[in-house]
């Protein structure tokens, strides 16, 4: 499965005498909307569309100063019932040869039980010795650049074209993973992974640019996943690593009656962007208590942790909500939602 996959990849590439343990487990959609509180707080409709999970206190703004998740949320559409913390990516969508666009549809990744979604890491030291600190409430951060049009520092975004069924054995965000996007049929669909930081400087809960407040250790590879490495003065508190898999059915578009008559690969983020440059993911934590502090001292591995409720897929499925912003995002559509707003 890909996350055993991934597992031993980073055994066999730092060496561990143990095993890593990681917190792996899915969020099934919540809404789809045009909404990023995060980058464009209070703007409805913000300029593109995101798939949203996790709890159902999502909203335009989340002001840190009066919202709380936890006691805001009713519901979360997380396995375990304690995280309200939100996680949002781009939308991919797919431009047939007649110019129309068609909403690429989620599917959960292998082992995992979820209607689309995410699935979502928590990655710890690699050393059992080393401690990471939770984050506190209100804290947020964002990684990738949803105006990218070109190769950037978001180095730690990449897609992988997956095989018809397992996962390739190249390390995670390793060539021939990539920033764009694949550029042929992929029997698996496509997956793009969003890696976040796992420095903080210890003060700040979130940031002007939502970015400058976490930090890559240095010296760390592109490739590199967990706690690991050696944090920058500026930022010495060492975080659990956030990250994100998410799992695009191009499958039912793997048609050469459907693609440009060029053999250009025809998908688009929901940015507007046909490259891949601009996939980005937001996090917003939520979780109740100290359970993820628990959960990261006890080196909870997978979809199970004794220190943590959960509930079952089905119930996850159930916590959604409305949509604020009334507009086709799932037919096939003339244009994608927002991009009047970029023209």
């Amino acid at each position: 499965m890909q996350w055993k996959a991934l597992a031993l990849a980073l055994f066999v590439r730092h060496g561990f005498g143990q095993i890593f343990e990681m917190m792996r487990f899915s969020c099934s959609q919540l809404v789809v909307d045009r909404l990023d509180p995060l980058v464009n707080p209070g703007m409805v409709p913000s300029p593109h569309l995101h798939q949203i999970v996790g709890g159902n206190s999502f909203n335009a703004s989340m002001d840190p100063a009066d919202h709380d998740l936890p006691s805001l949320s009713t519901c979360t559409s997380c396995t375990f019932s304690e995280d309200f913390s939100n996680y949002w990516t781009a939308v991919l969508y797919f431009r047939a040869r007649n110019g129309t666009y068609k909403r690429v549809p989620q599917y959960a990744s292998e082992g995992l039980r979820a209607d689309g979604g995410i699935t979502v890491y928590y990655i710890p030291a690699s050393d059992r010795n080393t401690k990471v600190t939770a984050f506190k409430p209100g804290f947020r951060m964002l990684v990738g650049d949803a105006a990218a049009r070109s190769p950037s520092t978001a180095r730690k975004v990449c897609h992988r074209c997956m095989p018809a069924t397992g996962d390739n054995s190249n390390i995670n965000c390793g060539a021939p993973d990539s920033q764009t996007l694949p550029t042929g049929f992929c029997a698996g669909g496509i997956r793009s992974v969003i890696t976040f930081p796992t420095c903080w400087d210890g003060k700040n809960t979130d940031s002007a640019d939502h970015k400058s407040h976490v930090a890559y250790p240095i010296g760390v590879a592109d490739s590199g996943v967990g706690a690991y490495g050696t944090c920058p003065t500026s930022h010495p508190v060492k975080i659990p690593q956030v990250m994100y898999e998410v799992m695009w059915d191009t499958r039912p578009f793997n048609d050469k009656n459907l693609w440009p008559e060029d053999g250009s690969q025809p998908f688009v983020w929901s940015t507007g962007d046909k490259d891949g440059y601009s996939q980005h993911g937001d996090y917003v934590f939520g979780w109740k208590g100290d359970a993820l502090q628990r959960a990261m001292d006890a080196r909870c591995n997978g979809a199970v942790c004794n220190q943590l409720k959960t509930q079952s897929s089905e119930t996850a499925m159930k916590c959604t909500k409305p949509r604020v912003v009334e507009e086709d995002f799932d037919g096939w559509v003339t244009q994608i939602p927002g991009m009047d707003m970029s023209s």
